[in-house]
């Protein structure tokens, strides 16, 4: 067979295999690169043997880590990168150091190494994490915008970074220290002169060069010219000693300070996505099952001695920079891995000798289980801080009661609007409520944005949201509403949680950032519920149907009448049969538990509402159980309570016992007036869900 049909060939077969594993693990509810990897093992060399051109696969493949870097510039951009400029320079610098250091000390002392510098490159490939599948998982969730998101993306960016001074450190690590700092500062002074030429060129040739692909208002050529850009910059990054990947994120943060830089990213996803998929598949090729099943009790131990030592070093140094400690410890479980660029790193030390077969094939064995195992981590996370709720003597050291590290001088006399996070919603709401001279007061941890609001003369807190203590400073007990618009659905559901243990009667408007969040928001206790994609939607049916003539008093009868029933005619086909899964599916891994009420139990007769449930208890309810089978998910105020309802209730340990008192009279339920029990059913009535 031709050699150059023999590529085709071995290409479409790695592309069929990644795309059939990528299938099977969406259909088992797994990530889709976990597919891609396993896809390659099974068709690679130690598999069944499809794969006959390894080495060209291979550098094809590295196209896919080439465009996953240059999309991750495009979104990270240099203002997002000041934002975590100290956790990822010196936080990133100090975890690769203490790694290294850790790694050498311990491998030498037990005899894993031969010499001190052969630990030294053991630790340097330990140090690096995946940016590639953290990267992936992040987008997968929606979590690239978090704190700890941020906070993961920077420390890898400064590991990608220093892959360029691993590798021309390499080659000299078995001569003198003299030759050893000579091969630094020549790393380090080529990295120099890159980024020079890089800030440059970013200034003064991309804008223009990206205005003429514009003006020729060709598609093609623009994706054409992009490609050709990234490429061709990330060439000479590898020409310098550099990674290819480096190069080509530094060519997306050259383009995302500029005008096209949304335009460029939605070109270019395409083709990411399709060479990430064959990148993933060529690590899974690197995997020899045999091999593994061969040394599995040995592999399983060095993947635990990596997960637990990495979650070691990185968790502290995050909490030492000023984090909470939940953020530093996501942190730490999602850079526990090893990167795929220690592959790169472990092929270069074996040409070099400094490896043996067997502990070559040992690292590409232990690399490839924890890129496997990260995504399963990522995603158990959430489920864990639930259950920590649930545990009081590990839930207050979770609370997050950090008090603000900063207030502003000139805090608003009258009764503000609380907006907490500041990013494009929180900005835009400011700007507005600061042109009708309405006060505000801004919460945000970012010190980018705080200086935003310095700089604007906006009245700000800076601290974490989710802090009792910054919210109370924040003024919520005399506060005329609060916005809640953070980046994560735990921090928002935790800053509701929290904002209505200040104060139960404030009216609080949440962005969801799904639209599975809606129903549980509103439960837990938001006045409003908006979710950005279904509210756009509206504004351009609004716009379309205004312009085909429809009477506007209709128009706004019907945008009224899909925003009181939570956006139910928007959201999927089956959303309104599914509830009962939804409900199900949104309190998973959350602290629940049913309740049956008593024949005697005070609660009967009264509504949700009078009974005043959530001031009381702090819990809430989502689903009720009749006793004729009927079940009532996310009931409103008005809900009234029958003999023999079950109730199913959302809360911490100390709020689930409290919800039991009150169903056994022990905590008395206070009495509201008539008028106020009328003015309430009212208020509910026009919120009913149809």
């Amino acid at each position: 067979m031709l050699e150059d049909f023999r590529l085709i060939v071995d290409l479409v077969c790695v592309l069929a295999a990644a795309a059939a594993g990528g299938i099977l693990a969406g259909l088992a509810k797994q990530p889709a690169l976990l597919g891609y990897i396993v896809g390659g093992a099974i068709v690679g060399p130690t598999g069944l043997g499809l794969i006959k051109e390894l080495i060209q696969v291979e550098t094809l493949a590295q196209f896919g880590a080439a465009f996953l870097l240059f999309a991750l510039g495009v979104e990270f951009s240099f203002s997002e990168l000041r934002k975590v400029q100290k956790i990822s320079l010196g936080g990133g610098g100090l975890q690769i150091l203490l790694t290294i250091l850790v790694t050498t000390v311990i491998s030498v002392s037990v005899g894993w190494v031969a010499t001190p510098q052969q630990g030294v490159f053991l630790g340097a490939i330990l140090s690096l994490s995946s940016t590639a599948v953290v990267l992936k998982s992040l987008m997968e969730s929606n979590e690239t915008a978090t704190p700890h998101g941020q906070v993961m993306l920077g420390i890898l960016v400064v590991q990608d970074l220093a892959l360029g001074l691993m590798l021309a450190v390499l080659p000299a690590l078995d001569r003198p220290p003299a030759e050893i700092g000579i091969a630094v500062l020549q790393a380090a002074l080529k990295i120099g002169l890159f980024a020079l030429g890089a800030t440059i060129i970013g200034i003064w040739v991309v804008p223009r060069f990206l205005r003429l692909l514009a003006s020729t208002e060709s598609r093609e050529l623009f994706l054409l010219g992009i490609v050709a850009m990234c490429l061709g910059i990330a060439l000479v990054t590898a020409y310098l000693g550099l990674s290819i990947e480096m190069g080509a994120f530094v060519a997306g943060l050259m383009i995302s300070e500029v005008e096209y830089a949304d335009q460029t990213l939605a070109y270019v996803e395409p083709l990411r996505d399709i060479f990430a998929a064959l990148f993933f598949a060529a690590i899974g090729m690197l995997i020899d099952p045999f091999f593994l099943w061969e040394n599995l009790d040995l592999i399983l131990g060095l993947v635990s001695i990596v997960f637990i030592g990495k979650f070691a070093i990185i968790t502290p140094l995050v909490k030492l920079f000023g984090y909470p400690l939940q953020t530093a410890l996501i942190a730490g479980l999602g850079l526990a891995q090893i990167g795929e660029f220690s592959f790169v790193l472990a092929s270069e030390g074996r040409s070099l000798g400094l490896v043996s077969r067997r502990v070559y094939l040992l690292l590409l064995g232990t690399t490839a289980l924890t890129l496997v195992v990260t995504p399963f981590i990522l995603r158990l996370i959430p489920s864990l801080f639930n259950w920590i709720e649930t545990v009081p003597a590990l839930d207050r050291w979770f609370q997050p009661g950090e008090p603000p590290l900063e207030v502003t001088e000139h805090v608003p006399l009258e009764p503000p609007i609380v907006i907490c996070g500041f990013g494009r919603t929180g900005q835009n709401l400011a700007t507005i409520l600061a042109e009708q001279n309405v006060p505000v007061v801004v919460v945000d941890q970012s010190e980018a944005a705080i200086q935003q609001l310095r700089d604007r003369g906006i009245p700000y807190i800076y601290g974490n949201a989710v802090s009792i203590p910054v919210l109370t400073r924040a003024g919520l007990d005399r506060a005329r509403a609060m916005v809640i618009a953070l980046p994560d659905a735990m921090s928002t559901r935790l800053c509701l949680k929290h904002a209505l243990e200040i104060s139960p009667a404030l009216d609080i408007v949440v962005r969801a950032n799904q639209y599975q969040d809606i129903e549980l928001l509103y439960q837990l206790g938001g006045s409003e519920v908006v979710q950005p994609e279904f509210e756009a939607s509206l504004e351009m049916a609004t716009h379309l149907l205004v312009k085909i003539g429809l009477p506007t008093i209709q128009i706004q009868r019907q945008v009224k009448t899909i925003r009181n029933s939570h956006y139910l005619e928007l959201r999927p086909e089956g959303s309104i049969d599914r509830v009962s899964q939804d409900i199900r599916a949104a309190t998973l891994g959350m602290n629940r538990r049913w309740h049956r009420l008593s024949m005697t139990s005070p609660l009967l007769g009264n509504s949700i509402a009078s009974a005043k449930i959530r001031p009381l208890t702090g819990a809430t309810i989502v689903a009720i159980q009749r006793e004729n089978g009927t079940q009532i998910d996310y009931p409103n105020g008005g809900t009234a309570f029958q003999m023999g309802d079950s109730c199913l209730v959302v809360g911490s340990v100390e709020e689930q016992n409290m919800f039991e008192q009150v169903t056994r009279g022990e905590i008395d339920i206070p009495m509201l007036p008539l008028s106020m029990l009328e003015a309430i059913a009212e208020a509910i009535g026009d919120r009913e869900v149809s």
